[in-house]
């Protein structure tokens, strides 16, 4: 699970290559957040020439987490990475990158409503 001040990488094309969770916004005093939920980021390391810079505070969508979850059908899913997907708008989760590398958890992205990362992404598990 994320916390506050949690090293993400992050999973898109956006310019960004690593965040840190600043706040989980699903509820008041949620302490942890998992896949799918959507939370403010501080950007600390990017790639040169792109739309998002160091030190930009941006909302995202967490895809990927390192801790074993168990799925509705009965299986353990789990990653090797925590990473999330920056977004534009906390309401529409509009992805900022055009392409989602690496494997994504479809199904709690889509109770998640962000049907947009789920369709730019090519491994779905």
């Amino acid at each position: 699970m994320i916390q506050v001040q949690s090293k993400l990488k992050v999973a898109d094309n956006s310019g960004a290559r690593q965040v840190l969770c600043i706040r989980i916004l699903k509820k008041s005093r949620a302490t942890t957040g998992g896949v799918g939920d959507i939370i403010t980021v501080a950007v600390q390391k990017t790639r040169p020439h792109k739309r998002v810079k160091k030190k930009d505070i941006r909302i995202a969508v967490i895809v990927r987490v390192k801790q074993p979850r168990q799925s509705d059908n009965g299986f353990k899913l789990s990653f090797n990475e925590n990473s999330c997907v920056l977004v534009a708008d906390a309401k529409d989760l509009t992805p900022l990158g055009t392409r989602l590398a690496g494997p994504i958890a479809v199904r709690e992205l889509r109770k998640a409503k962000a049907m947009k990362c789920v369709l730019l992404s090519n491994h779905a598990i």
